[in-house]
C-alpha cells in the first residue's frame, strides 16, 4: 500500500513537470512569434523584459531570467520550496524556450490577429504553468505580499502594475502599441480563468477532514492564512471537522499539497468568492504566531 502511494506521488509529480514543460513551451511561442515581433507587450517582468529589450537589444529570454529572481525569492519565501522548485523549472525553461523561438518568423503581421491568437495561445501556456504550480512571471508572488500589507487585492496590484507597463509603452511605441498590448491582456486574463481553476483572485476552500486543527496549523504556517473549524458528522464517516478558508489562486497548489501530506482521505472543495468584506484573507504582522493555538475558534 506505502509503495503504491510513493509511485502515485511519483507518477503525479512527473505529470506536473510535463505539464509545466509544455505550458512555458507554449508561451514562449505565442511571446515570439505573435506579440513581440508586432511590439505587442505582455504584463509584469515579460513586460518590461520587452520594453528594455526593444531599446537594447538585449534578449528578452535573458532579461526575464535575470529580473525575475528577486521575485521568485520573494516568491519562495511566502510559498514555499515547492514554488520555488517548480518557479525556476518553469522559468529557466521559458527563457530557454524564448531564446529558440526568436529565430522563427511571425506568424502573421496583422495586429488584431497577432493580438488575439497571441493572447489566447500565451493564456493557455500560462494557465497550464499556474494550473501545475509553477510560473512564467514573478509579479504574482509580489502582489501577493503587497496584498497582504495593504487593502488591495492581488489582482488590482497586478492590474496597477501592467497598466504602468502599457502607459510607459505607450510613451515609447504609440499609443497604438499600448491600446493592443492591453487588449491581449485582457484575452490572456479570461483564457487563464477557463485554464487553471479560474483567474477570479479570491478562493473559498471547505475542507473536510479528521484531522483538522494539525491541517490548519500547517495552512497557517506556510500560508499565512487563518482557517475557521467547523464541527461536523457524515452520514456514514461520523464526525468530522469542516474548516474553511479564504485564500489566493496561487496558494491553491500549496492547498492540495498540504491537505495529501496530513491527510489523504480529506475532501477539498474551491469555490470562487466574488468579494470580500473585512480583511480576513489577510495575514497581517501583528496577528502573531499565538494565534495557532486558538485556530479552531475561528476569526
Amino acid at each position: 500500500m506505502e509503495l503504491l502511494k510513493v509511485k502515485a506521488q511519483k507518477t503525479k509529480r512527473v505529470i506536473s513537470f510535463i505539464m509545466l514543460t509544455f505550458g512555458s513551451i507554449l508561451a514562449a511561442f505565442a511571446l515570439e512569434t505573435f506579440l513581440i515581433p508586432n511590439t505587442i507587450l505582455d504584463g509584469g517582468i515579460t513586460g518590461i523584459s520587452i520594453i528594455i529589450s526593444k531599446l537594447t537589444s538585449l534578449p528578452v529570454s535573458l532579461l526575464v531570467l535575470i529580473l525575475n529572481i528577486p521575485f521568485v525569492y520573494i516568491g519562495y519565501k511566502n510559498l514555499g520550496r515547492g514554488f520555488l522548485v517548480r518557479a525556476i523549472y518553469s522559468m529557466i525553461l521559458f527563457s530557454c524556450s524564448l531564446s529558440v523561438f526568436q529565430y522563427i518568423e511571425a506568424i502573421t503581421e496583422q495586429m488584431l490577429l497577432a493580438t488575439v491568437y497571441g493572447g489566447v495561445l500565451l493564456g493557455i501556456g500560462v494557465g497550464i504553468v499556474i494550473h501545475s504550480g509553477g510560473c512564467v512571471d514573478g509579479t504574482e508572488s509580489v502582489a501577493l505580499v503587497i496584498s497582504k500589507k495593504s487593502s488591495l487585492s492581488v489582482g488590482q496590484v497586478v492590474l496597477l502594475f501592467n497598466l504602468v507597463i502599457y502607459g510607459v509603452a505607450g510613451l515609447i511605441f504609440g499609443l497604438d502599441r499600448a491600446m493592443y498590448s492591453l487588449l491581449t491582456y485582457f484575452i490572456t486574463f479570461k483564457v487563464i480563468d477557463l485554464v487553471s481553476e479560474g483567474f477570479e483572485q479570491l478562493k473559498a476552500a471547505f475542507i473536510v477532514t479528521e484531522k483538522g486543527t494539525d491541517m490548519a496549523k500547517e495552512i497557517y504556517k506556510r500560508l499565512g492564512r487563518t482557517v475557521t473549524t467547523i464541527r461536523g458528522k457524515g452520514l456514514i464517516s461520523g464526525d468530522k471537522e469542516v474548516m474553511y478558508c479564504v485564500l489566493t489562486r496561487i496558494e491553491i497548489y500549496e492547498l492540495r499539497h498540504i491537505a495529501e501530506e496530513m491527510d489523504e482521505s480529506a475532501f477539498i472543495t474551491i469555490l470562487d468568492v466574488s468579494d470580500i468584506i473585512g480583511n480576513h484573507i489577510k495575514s497581517t504582522q501583528h496577528v502573531g504566531r499565538k494565534k495557532l493555538g486558538i485556530l479552531k475558534k475561528g476569526r
